[in-house]
């Protein structure tokens, strides 16, 4: 009988990545029992975009779906892990939606690498109607002008999940859940995010 492996893929909040100009996250300490505390209690405060998150299409579209809005299906089920350094062409996502769809894994990718998404291969994503796309960066496209590949994204109501960590992850399938916070109104959401072999 074949053993799950549980592969978590979420950084540590307070010690994470942050992008360039969002602000860090904090810790209050409000009780400790050693100092005389009834319990243990802490306070945070945090951009919705720190760590491992998710972006609702508000992020970028006006109109668009807010983390509230977007229901848990894009963030739960079968993804395909691709492994990518580099820009991320037409053909290369073209390439991985191939690989993803022979897989029957198709409708949530992830890339593993140093990989930055260009315009082509959003659109490329976008026409497939993927619903979700995932990468180890802080943002989705060039991290110094990353707007057009997210409203290419967003736009299509593909849901984002940024600050991933799968540097130790093989490419193929596996079961992903990376369910957001439910913050009502949001333009995103931290998430703990976890792979399952299959």
């Amino acid at each position: 009988m074949k053993t799950e492996t549980i592969i978590d893929i979420t950084q540590e909040l307070f010690s994470c990545r942050v992008f360039p100009g969002d602000s860090s996250p904090k810790k209050e300490e409000l009780q400790r029992i050693a100092e005389g505390g009834s319990c243990n209690l802490t306070a945070f405060s945090m951009c919705a975009h720190n760590g491992t998150h998710v972006d609702a299409p508000f992020h970028f579209i006006e109109n668009g779906k807010t983390i509230d809005e977007m229901g848990l299906i894009p963030y739960v089920g079968r993804c395909y892990v691709a492994r990518h350094d580099g820009d991320v062409t037409g053909p290369d996502a073209q390439d991985i939606l191939a690989r993803a769809h022979e897989a029957d894994a198709d409708q949530r990718i992830l890339i593993a690498g140093n990989a930055t998404v260009t315009a082509d291969a959003a659109r490329a994503f976008a026409e497939a109607g993927i619903l979700l796309y995932g990468n180890e960066s802080q943002t989705v496209g060039p991290i110094a002008a990353p707007a057009e590949v997210h409203r290419i994204l967003l736009g299509a109501n593909v849901t984002l999940l940024e600050g991933i960590v799968l540097t130790a992850v093989e490419e193929g399938v596996y079961f992903l859940s990376a369910a957001p916070l439910n913050l009502g109104g949001c333009d995103g959401a931290p998430c703990r995010a976890f792979l399952i072999s299959l």
